[in-house]
């Protein structure tokens, strides 16, 4: 039985695109559930449809509260029937009622070797810290911020004459190989474990 997977995104979409070629080079594993987006201008948006998946747009700054945007993302991933939700690039935070309802079955890449450099601009950080490694890290989502339980992590040396962009696009690579990874993961569990994806969980 395959998973039925929806990925979230808010920019241009590198991971998106990288679990959604994934997820149709292997139907006996996973199926697509859903393409959501939060940015109306997205770049991913358009990268999506040229390989013929639409995208669903529920824009954060149509609704008037947070929870009012988590409500209609709720709603659409649970009439898409969703197994396990993939953050790819998803720019906002959840509440920890959102966070809650999809425990076990939602999952983040994050670029850095967590717990070190959680948030935002982690290139820059490890740069200015003399960091000698640095990479990606994909986790279960859990309400504390980059802090939930480890699936997978890539490290990359970082070099001399390193930039923050250098560094940024060497991590992106290892990002694409993590999530995949991640992902084939959860799905080998989930056959092992039944079709109760909450088994999937940490």
């Amino acid at each position: 039985m395959s998973l039925r997977i929806a990925i979230i995104y808010s920019g241009r979409g590198s991971n998106m695109l990288t679990l959604l070629d994934h997820i149709i080079a292997h139907p006996e594993k996973f199926e697509l559930a859903t393409l959501v987006c939060n940015i109306p201008t997205a770049l991913g948006i358009e990268r999506a449809q040229a390989k013929g998946f639409a995208t669903h747009l529920i824009a954060h700054k149509d609704f008037a509260s947070r929870d009012a945007f988590e409500t209609a993302l709720n709603a659409h991933l649970l009439e898409k029937n969703v197994d396990v939700v993939c953050l790819a690039g998803f720019m906002r935070l959840l509440t920890d009622r959102f966070v809650g309802a999809w425990a076990g079955r939602m999952i983040n890449i994050h670029p850095s070797l967590l717990p070190h450099y959680k948030g935002l601009h982690t290139h820059e950080r490890a740069l200015a810290d003399g960091a000698l490694k640095h990479g990606c890290t994909v986790h279960y989502v859990v309400a504390e911020m980059d802090a939930g339980p480890i699936i997978v992590q890539r490290e990359t040396d970082v070099l001399p004459g390193d930039t923050p962009d250098s560094l940024a696009a060497r991590v992106l690579e290892l990002e694409h190989e993590a999530y995949i990874e991640a992902l084939n993961q959860i799905a080998d569990k989930s056959k092992k474990n039944g079709p109760n994806t909450n088994a999937s969980g940490p």
